[in-house]
């Protein structure tokens, strides 16, 4: 019984981390890539995302409680699991590892980032160009922010890679092969974005 709740847990862990968390990171980069366009289509973009109707029923529903999941199972994840090379391989076991710090990593970034902007937002503060334009007025917030995004990008990405291959879709090693390929392009395309952002901002 215990083996079937952990492994519907760990089910439930791996398809929340790409749907609907996984999502909304991609749309979550996508939309603050605005930045580089200049202040005014920030602002319209950001403006628009907040306008949305049941925005705070989406954000509980959609967001904040599968993120929720998600990184409290994953903080015991890291915490429990041991790498394996024989089963993994050298450079799957360094992504493997990889993948339980980057967890963590983004975590605290994360939890940063939404005290800054959500809870922010909660108390009257308006998520503008200028908020994010005065947090990075701070060099040591863009060094964070390039690292917990940089991180948070590639806990997804490779995440994705062990996704496929628990779900059934990447069964033979040429598929793996080629999966890894895929994420490793994601990961660089999405970081390119997430990273341009930020100076976008400086």
């Amino acid at each position: 019984m215990a083996g079937n709740r952990e492994y519907l847990n760990r089910r439930l862990h791996s398809l929340l981390g790409v749907i609907p968390v996984g999502v909304f990171l991609i749309q979550h980069l996508v939309v603050n890539n605005f930045a580089t366009r200049g202040e005014e289509a920030f602002n319209n973009a950001a403006h628009f995302m907040e306008s949305l109707p049941f925005r705070i029923v989406l954000e509980t529903f959609i967001i904040f409680l599968p993120l929720l999941y998600h990184a409290i199972y994953g903080i015991y994840i890291a915490f429990t699991a041991k790498n394996n090379v024989s089963k993994f391989g050298y450079f799957r076991n360094w992504m493997f590892m990889l993948q339980r710090i980057s967890g963590v990593i983004t975590l605290i970034f994360v939890s940063w980032h939404v005290w800054e902007t959500r809870i922010a937002a909660a108390f009257g503060a308006e998520v503008n160009f200028d908020m994010m334009a005065s947090i990075f007025s701070n060099p040591f917030m863009i060094v964070f922010y390039v690292v917990g995004v940089v991180s948070t990008i590639f806990h997804f990405a490779n995440g994705l890679w062990s996704f496929a291959v628990s779900w059934g879709i990447t069964v033979t090693p040429r598929s793996q092969l080629i999966s890894t390929y895929v994420t490793i392009a994601l990961f660089l395309a999405l970081s390119y974005v997430g990273v341009s952002t930020i100076f976008a901002f400086v």
